[in-house]
């Protein structure tokens, strides 16, 4: 019966990789038809585009409900993903769907329970280390655009101009985000409004500074390239004193993971060696009463270090 279930499970996976491969992801740049250049012809229908589409607007209709939608969308934005909330959604389902069968076809509920929460929480954490990534990229390439804005400003271009400058030369994310700031007020947003929400998506207080610097010389005038530069050298000095932060914070770092992982790889390393060594803690209530106070332990332990190794400054 294990092997009729075992084949089960490696052909539900095979079944859902060739659907991946054949379906969702593209096998090359696509070609667009010239007949797509005809408003009058309506697209051909798919049966699963279709359903995708509809599974989408429900989806959509059930964030908006519940209010989630704007707050999710604005994450994906911080993480630099083009996916919407909807079919990310979606593909995260399908997939915790897809893995707790797997999950309880092989390993019986406690895994397809452990699979139920973990691909979520997978997604959070993957979407959480792109946006942080990203954000610290921006903040190490903000002092160089900068000094690109101030370049352009000196050569006699306007501020506008030398933001799509920014844009078209400096490195993503810097790249994307001055360049949506080009396009919005060229549909007619204020550029200050347009830079504030740059500074919030990017959490970047670096950023705000420069965005009140360019509002208040928009107000009363003066040498903005000179103002620029002196922010820049502040932008500097602070990238200069994170990155040292950062060396020297390291190790702290480091032992942090270490002392967080040792309880957990010791308890695997002993229940495949002498399993019935650890059988004792779940035979009476005091080893229970003992397992929670090792929880409690290692996450005040936890806490305490990632408060200790995070410097704000």
């Amino acid at each position: 019966m294990s092997g009729v279930l075992l084949v089960a499970g490696v052909g539900a996976i095979a079944a859902a990789l060739l659907i991946l491969a054949f379906v969702v992801v593209p096998a090359g740049p696509a070609r667009v038809p010239l007949t797509r250049l005809d408003p009058s012809v309506a697209p051909p229908a798919s049966p699963l585009l279709g359903a995708g589409a509809v599974a989408g607007a429900a989806v959509e209709k059930v964030l908006v409900r519940r209010g989630r939608l704007a707050a999710g969308a604005a994450a994906l934005e911080r993480a630099g993903m083009s996916v919407t909330l909807p079919n990310l959604v979606l593909a995260v389902g399908s997939t915790t769907v897809l893995g707790a069968l797997t999950g309880g076809l092989l390993g019986g509920p406690l895994l397809a329970l452990l699979l139920v929460v973990a691909v979520p929480f997978g997604a959070k954490l993957l979407i959480g280390f792109r946006a942080g990534r990203r954000q610290a990229a921006f903040a190490d390439q903000l002092d160089d655009s900068l000094q690109l804005m101030s370049s352009s400003l000196r050569a006699g271009h306007s501020l506008l101009r030398a933001v799509d400058s920014v844009s078209q030369e400096a490195e993503a994310p810097t790249s994307e985000e001055f360049a949506r700031i080009v396009n919005e007020t060229r549909v007619g947003r204020d550029l200050a409004e347009a830079l504030d929400d740059v500074a919030e998506r990017m959490g970047s207080d670096d950023f705000t500074w420069v965005a009140q610097a360019i509002a208040i010389h928009r107000e009363v005038g003066g040498n903005l390239a000179e103002v620029l530069d002196a922010v820049g050298n502040t932008i500097r000095e602070r990238n200069a004193i994170r990155r040292q932060v950062k060396a020297l914070s390291a190790e702290g770092k480091l032992s942090a993971v270490v002392l967080m992982a040792l309880p957990f790889g010791v308890t695997g390393f002993i229940s495949l060696t002498n399993p019935g060594y650890l059988a004792k803690f779940t035979e009476s209530l005091v080893g229970y009463g003992m397992l929670a106070a090792a929880a409690l332990m290692l996450l005040a332990g936890g806490l305490w270090l990632k408060k200790t190794v995070a410097i704000r400054f």
